[in-house]
């Protein structure tokens, strides 16, 4: 993860002497060392690799060293220079259809040319930034490319499994494949059904015995055992042949017509690329998800593409296979407790020593074993989740487009069908909205509209609402996601019209829930968290009001007993039956920019909130009289039993600025005398021997935010003095969270360990930053890494009824 690293502002000699750096430098770190969760999960990616790099190799037509080269290229170079710690790459299935068309058409060396281009395009790309840009592209594009590259795969294999060699396109294979059918070699079938089995079963095979042979991965032992059998029944089939690597075949100067060529190179870049991204992506959150390890930091995807590039260009230069980012791998990598990249570079540094030491080992394997093993995959990559998840979200037309596409067409050209497909999904969607009337029994008249309101759909929209007589009541339904300001303006203009002349008008979101808006500000529309605050539309005056702002908190309560008492009313009689029961305390700074449930998104009985001046936590016994924050503290783990504490700081903090600018000297005021508790964090920000804390992505925007930033960390390291706190965490029974919120971006940031900095450029001070006077030198320390927001679809809505706009 590329993260910019904030210097110590030149500004000190204000601290007071004991706030000053004082302590000896820290020793030098030594060499990194090797964990061995990493030195374990290597052999396992290894053992799994590389029979996928032979079978991969095999069913491009490629020669099979290619395979294992791409295999070391991938784990070496983007193992240490790509920007996802833990995926591994190497030679992947999703460009086994373009790369065989590409030796088919220009022979192996121009392709390996072809490779080294694509590289440097993924470079240039990586560099320009532009890499979540490529996320953009619709999932069932991707899962129906990959489906038909599965089919492509499956169908061609097909026939070295039954003993005979594939053909040029799938058309020709399927009609091919009745005559080869009808005369199979049984040597070859019978070793590829052998291969078959094994993979099947070898996941499969229960208690104990089965806990024991999981470990060895099924891949390799299908092929292993498949070998073995052919040995010993003295079966006579074609074998792996891995010719002297003196007479390896290195890449060539392009040879074709130059169109052709720049069109098979962005062809590789870009499906080469998504497949990185979204591999990575994946990765992401399958390493989120392990309960137990350190915290694996977020792929960087520019990085990433970075790191790919190079891979390639090294890969077609020593004539390898293009390189991809590969999940099955990543997932194994993941899930055999990898902690850093070191594991996916050991796995690339295995495949180098199996390709110089074990060649006879390897010419002893059957190519109908690969055969079969790489057919497997690409039924695999035809997946029922993929095609139930675009089901699910109504995108089948596009996954079914772009895997015939790619099955008769092939890559980029199922690419294109799929995006033209999916371009007029999107526009019939936003065209085909659904408007009806009907009045009910009791005379009420319901406008129902399905699908998104956009200006097309105004003149239907304005006859509908016509048909309701003046003066009866009415319910609008609107079922959908957009509403253009156009459509906005017609529906309010007749709701206006409407209840002037003595009607009503509802205004109701799908299954019927009220749509509300703020009391006295029709125009004003802030939802989803409007009704957890007393919003103002407009600017209040800064002069005080004569009734000293009663006024103004009386037009409050009463827009809370309107419109959000309805909502909350049963899950609040429910708390006070039950008593509160929260998972977290949040400890905060008192500031009235900082709305604690918007930002968290919870409801009534969600946090335990403590909120003071600096959202400081004072270390035990040095309260002077105050004991309310470690009262609360105490509370909240040994009654509340609260699972979580978070210390939030925030952007623009009045007590940091205090704490930062004010002498030493002068009148001890109350404020002084509960700011001595944030001095450690100012001594923890002039300390040179300690590594800084940092925002990811960019540096501090000066000394105040960097000093809220270690404020944040320091906080942390008092409420581990509090007994309780220190109790809970030996027992496993809690866990500390450090939080940044920056007002003017609306951007949150979570606390974590930052990885070794590897990219000192990064750290070079902005033009125009006198805090940042030289570069950040410490590797390690904290930073606070970026929130993303996420799909609905992915993350789940709120449960709490008065979230609901």
């Amino acid at each position: 993860m590329s993260t910019c690293t904030t210097t110590r502002s030149d500004d000190s000699s204000h601290l007071p002497d004991e706030g000053r750096p004082h302590s000896p430098p820290s020793p030098r770190r030594r060499g990194p060392r090797i964990a061995a969760a990493d030195l374990s999960a290597s052999i396992a990616v290894f053992l799994i690799a590389l029979p996928l790099s032979l079978g991969i190799a095999l069913a491009t037509g490629a020669p099979l060293q290619a395979g294992l080269v791409a295999a070391a290229a991938g784990g070496l170079l983007v193992g240490r220079l790509g920007g996802a710690p833990l995926q591994v790459s190497g030679p992947a299935a999703g460009l086994t259809v373009v790369t065989a068309d590409l030796i088919q058409q220009y022979g192996w060396r121009t392709t390996c040319a072809i490779t080294v281009l694509a590289g440097l395009t993924q470079l240039g790309l990586g560099f320009l930034r532009v890499a979540r840009s490529a996320l953009a592209v619709s999932p069932a594009i991707v899962h129906g490319m990959l489906a038909g590259i599965g089919v492509t795969i499956a169908v061609a294999q097909l026939h070295i499994v039954l003993g005979g060699s594939p053909h040029s396109s799938v058309v020709d294979n399927v009609r091919e494949l009745p005559a080869q059918l009808a005369e199979p070699h049984l040597a070859s079938l019978s070793t590829s059904a052998l291969t078959l089995a094994v993979l099947l079963l070898w996941p499969r095979v229960p208690g104990r015995a089965g806990r024991v042979v999981r470990t060895v991965p099924a891949a390799l032992a299908a092929v292993a055992l498949a070998t073995a059998a052919a040995a010993v029944a003295g079966l006579r089939l074609p074998r792996v042949d891995l010719p002297s690597w003196s007479s390896h075949t290195l890449a060539g100067l392009p040879e074709g017509p130059v169109l052709g060529i720049a069109a098979a190179v962005l062809t590789v870049a870009l499906v080469g690329s998504v497949e990185s991204l979204l591999s990575a992506v994946a990765v992401d959150k399958l390493a989120a998800a392990r309960k137990e390890g350190p915290r694996i930091p977020r792929a960087d995807l520019d990085r990433e593409l970075r790191g790919q590039g190079s891979a390639n260009i090294v890969s077609g230069a020593l004539g390898g296979l293009p390189v991809t980012g590969v999940a099955v791998r990543s997932a194994a990598n993941v899930q055999t407790g990898a902690v850093s990249r070191n594991s996916t570079m050991l796995h690339g540094l295995w495949i180098v020593v199996a390709a110089l030491l074990l060649v006879p080992v390897l010419d002893l394997i059957p190519l109908a074993a690969l055969a079969a093993l790489v057919a497997a995959v690409g039924v695999q990559m035809v997946s029922l989740t993929h095609i139930r998840t675009v089901t699910r979200h109504r995108e089948i037309p596009v996954y079914a487009a772009t895997t015939v596409g790619v099955v008769l067409f092939g890559v980029l050209e199922g690419v294109g069908i799929g995006v033209a497909v999916a371009v007029a999904v999107a526009l019939h969607r936003l065209t085909r909205t659904r408007i009806t009337h009907e009045e009910d029994q009791d005379g009420v008249h319901h406008v129902r509209v399905r699908g998104q309101l956009t200006f097309l759909a105004v003149p239907r929209l304005s006859r509908a609402l016509h048909l309701v007589p003046q003066g009866a009541d009415a319910v609008v339904e609107l079922d959908g996601s957009f509403m253009d300001h156009a459509a906005y303006e017609s529906l309010h203009d007749w709701q206006s019209s409407h209840t002037a002349q003595g009607g009503s008008v509802e205004l109701t979101g799908r299954g019927g829930t009220r749509i509300t808006e703020p009391a006295g500000a029709a125009q004003c529309h802030c939802r989803p968290w409007t009704p957890w605050r007393n919003h103002q539309c407009e600017q209040p005056s800064r002069t005080a009001p004569p009734d000293g702002g009663v006024g103004e908190l009386a037009s409050g309560i009463s827009a809370f007993q309107r419109n959000t008492a309805p909502l909350v009313r049963g899950e609040l009689a429910r708390l006070a039956r039950e008593g509160q029961r929260p998972s977290q305390l949040f400890l905060t700074c008192a500031d009235s920019r900082l709305v604690t449930s918007m930002i968290t998104s919870s409801g009534p009985g969600d946090l335990f909130v403590v909120r003071n001046v600096g959202n400081l936590v004072p270390p035990p016994g040095e309260e002077s009289g105050d004991d309310s924050v470690a009262a609360a503290i105490e509370y909240a783990v040994e009654v509340l039993k609260v699972r979580s504490i978070t210390v939030c700081g925030h952007s623009g903090c009045g007590a940091m600025q205090a704490l930062l600018h004010t002498e030493p000297t002068g009148a001890r005021t109350p404020l002084k005398r509960w700011l001595r508790h944030g001095l450690p964090s100012l001594e923890g920000m002039a300390a040179k021997d300690r590594p800084r804390v940092r925002i990811a992505g960019r540096p501090s925007a000066d000394a105040v935010e960097q000093l809220c930033l270690t404020n944040v960390v320091q906080q942390l390291e008092h409420l581990r003095a509090h007994e309780s706190v220190a109790r809970a965490l030996r027992e496993g029974a809690l866990e500390l969270h450090g939080m940044y919120f920056h007002v003017g971006e609306a951007q949150a940031y979570l606390l974590t360990d930052a990885p070794d900095n590897q990219q000192a450029a990064d750290s070079r001070p902005t033009p125009g930053d006198r805090s940042q006077t030289e570069p950040e030198s410490e590797s390690g320390g904290k930073v606070f890494d970026r929130v993303e927001a996420r799909a609905l679809y992915e993350v789940g809505t709120s449960t709490h009824p008065a979230n609901s706009p």
